[in-house]
C-alpha cells in the first residue's frame, strides 16, 4: 500500500485521538486497521485494566476486531497504525495476522518489537513494512502526561 506520508500522520492523529479512550485507568495507546481501500476497519485502545485482560492491548484489540469484521484472521492487504511501537506479543500477533504494514509513533526502545529493542519481524516472510516515528514527539508527549500524573499520584 504506497500512502502518503500526510495520510500516514492524518491516521496517527486518529490512533491518538483513540488512545485518550484509555485513560485515565491505561496507558495511553490507541490503534486502528485500515484495509487496502483506505477505510478503517477496526479500532483499539488499551483496555487491561478495564476488563482486567493482559492481552487487551490497542493492537490486540484492533486485531481481533479487524478479523471479525473481515471474517478472516489473515489481514494481509491492511496497515495497522498504532501510537506506540508494538510490544513481542503485539508484534508476534500483528506478524501472524499477515498484516501488510504497521505504521506507529513512538519509539519504545525497552519493549519495542519493530525495530528498537528486537525485530521479530525479520524471522517471518512475508515481511511487513515498518514505518517508525510518525507523529512521534505527539504520541511521547501523551504517554509521557499519563506517567508522570501516574508518578505524582504514586507520591502523594
Amino acid at each position: 500500500m504506497d500512502t502518503p506520508m500526510h495520510c500516514h500522520e492524518e491516521r496517527m492523529h486518529q490512533a491518538i485521538a483513540l488512545a485518550n479512550r484509555s485513560l485515565p485507568q491505561d496507558v495511553p495507546v490507541g490503534a486502528m486497521v485500515v484495509d487496502q481501500s483506505r477505510c478503517v476497519i477496526a479500532e483499539g485502545w488499551n483496555n487491561r485494566e478495564q476488563n482486567f485482560d493482559p492481552t487487551g492491548h490497542a493492537e490486540m484489540v484492533a486485531l481481533r476486531q479487524a478479523g471479525l469484521h473481515r471474517q478472516n484472521w489473515r489481514l494481509n492487504d491492511c496497515v495497522l497504525y498504532v501510537t506506540l511501537e508494538p510490544c513481542p506479543m503485539c508484534a508476534s500477533a500483528i506478524l501472524q495476522a499477515r498484516v501488510s504494514g504497521v505504521v506507529f509513533g513512538a519509539y519504545d526502545v525497552i519493549q519495542g518489537a519493530l525495530g528498537s529493542a528486537l525485530d521479530l519481524s525479520q524471522y517471518y516472510e512475508p515481511k511487513p513494512f515498518v514505518i517508525g516515528g510518525v507523529e512521534e514527539a505527539a504520541c511521547h508527549q501523551q504517554l509521557e502526561v499519563f506517567f508522570k500524573a501516574r508518578r505524582q499520584a504514586a507520591s502523594h
